[in-house]
């Protein structure tokens, strides 16, 4: 299938007509646009994983799982610790994004001032080309109202040339030549318009043509820019959802290590209390409580013990003690 290209299809039967052109360049300007509402929208999109990435950076910092022990605390720590590593592969994510777009922006900037040179340029062709045709237009209008003024002198003559005076004639005569004279000066100023509009006309097509190599090639480029900024932008996208994987897999293996039993255990051997229950607490009737007071007999105080008997030499007297069988305090 034949490929179409701008400078076969954008041409006016009108030499005045820059329709061609200017849809042209309407496209052009639609495409601007395009590249920069791309551009805007991963800038927008930067800015909300920025503001992801830092919520996350906080939420890492919260307490979470303080008091646990052990294992358990452990995985906690790796699952914060994690977190923390997720906001900070957001936040080279939003970095990255905004350097794509910083790069779709001097693209777009780029293009635009290629495009002002050539713009300016057959700007001013359209205005020469433009005025030449006025000129030329006005020149033939010129040349033709001449023509006739010419054919007119002429058949005047004639009409008169056997009625009139000899004198009348000459005047007649005077006045076809003038008449003449002045159409062939019309005829020589717009035969050189023509000229000149030609050779206008043909700079024109030629700088056409390579302003519509010119426009198609940034088109080109323009399409496969953003077509390929797009993709990168998926890549790193996917790129980040690998990276969030490889994260959520570590805080998966430091699960896979949490053991309850150990947990347990741990618990247990450092916070035990003792391993014997309380006794059972009896019922105690009232009553037989009472009664069981009267026969009671009080609990004896602790005493001290007797003090021993001190020791006794041979010659020396012996005197009774108080817990013998026959001592009395009376004397007889």
């Amino acid at each position: 299938m034949r490929e179409l290209h701008f400078k076969d299809n954008f041409w006016n039967t009108d030499i005045t007509s820059t329709a061609g052109y200017d849809s042209i360049i309407q496209h052009l300007n639609d495409g601007k646009r395009t590249c920069k509402e791309i551009e805007d929208f991963m800038k927008a999109r930067a800015a909300i994983e920025e503001k992801y990435a830092k919520d996350l950076l906080g939420l890492s910092k919260k307490v979470c799982g303080h008091s646990e022990m052990n294992t358990l605390k452990r995985s906690l720590d790796v699952f914060k610790l994690q977190t923390e590593n997720m906001s900070l592969s957001h936040l080279h994510l939003a970095q990255t994004m905004r350097e794509e777009a910083k790069k779709l922006e001097d693209f777009r900037e780029k293009q635009k001032e290629a495009r002002k040179r050539v713009e300016q340029q057959m700007d001013a062709l359209h205005k020469q080309k433009g005025a030449q045709y006025k000129k030329t237009a006005e020149a033939k209008k010129t040349y033709d109202q001449k023509c006739r003024d010419k054919e007119e002198a002429e058949q005047n003559m004639n009409r008169n040339a056997t009625t009139s005076s000899s004198k009348q004639q000459e005047k007649l005569y005077a006045k076809t030549q003038q008449a003449k004279q002045t159409a062939e000066e019309a005829d020589k100023i717009y035969s050189q318009n023509v000229s000149a509009l030609g050779k206008m006309r043909e700079e024109w097509l030629k700088e056409h043509v390579k302003a519509c190599e010119f426009f198609e090639k940034q088109e080109v480029e323009r399409i496969n820019i953003l077509r390929n900024v797009v993709w990168t932008h998926l890549n790193h996208l996917s790129q980040q959802c690998v990276t969030s994987d490889e994260i959520y897999e570590e805080v998966r293996k430091s699960l896979e290590q949490c053991n309850v039993q150990e947990d347990i255990e741990h618990f247990v051997n450092l916070r035990r209390t003792g391993d014997k229950p309380p006794a059972p607490v009896p019922y105690e009737n009232f009553y037989n409580n009472q009664r069981s007071a009267g026969v009671r007999s009080l609990p004896t105080a602790g005493r001290r013990a007797a003090a021993p008997p001190p020791p006794t030499a041979e010659n020396d007297p012996l005197y009774s003690t108080v817990a013998e069988p026959g001592y009395s305090l009376i004397r007889y």
